[in-house]
């Protein structure tokens, strides 16, 4: 159990300094006339088991046997972009079936639309 207590401790660790705003939020950059600020996702998972039995193998004789395994996973992605251009703020998906380096190449365009559209609606 001390083991565990001791991986425990440390991720708890590990999250205190690196899962923080500053890595969630990532560090603001200008585009022309936008302010971006990164938006990523952080995801964490644990799993464990273990098993015992006995068998018989095919020369007859028994034998006993126990097993256990445990893993942990840490996933960290871009979802989007927090865009700013004056006074309005929006959030751009990067989630795309065509992956995150399209929308890199058309982010510029994709702001300008996405923020006149917004800017006609709530004008109308």
């Amino acid at each position: 159990m001390t083991n565990l207590n001791e991986m425990l401790e440390k991720i708890s660790e590990f999250l205190k300094t690196e899962a923080k705003t500053e890595t969630i939020m990532g560090e603001q950059f200008k585009l022309g006339e936008f302010i971006c600020v990164p938006v990523m996702s952080v995801g964490l998972g644990f799993g464990g088991g273990g098993g015992e039995g006995k068998a018989i193998s095919k020369n007859k004789q028994e034998g006993e046997g126990e097993g256990k395994g445990a893993g942990a996973g840490l996933g960290m992605g871009p979802v989007g972009f927090l865009v700013t251009k004056g006074n309005e703020i929006q959030f751009i998906s990067t989630r795309s079936s065509k992956g995150l380096s399209m929308v890199f190449e058309k982010l510029p365009d994709l702001l300008e639309k996405y923020l006149q559209k917004n800017s006609e609606k709530a004008t109308a």
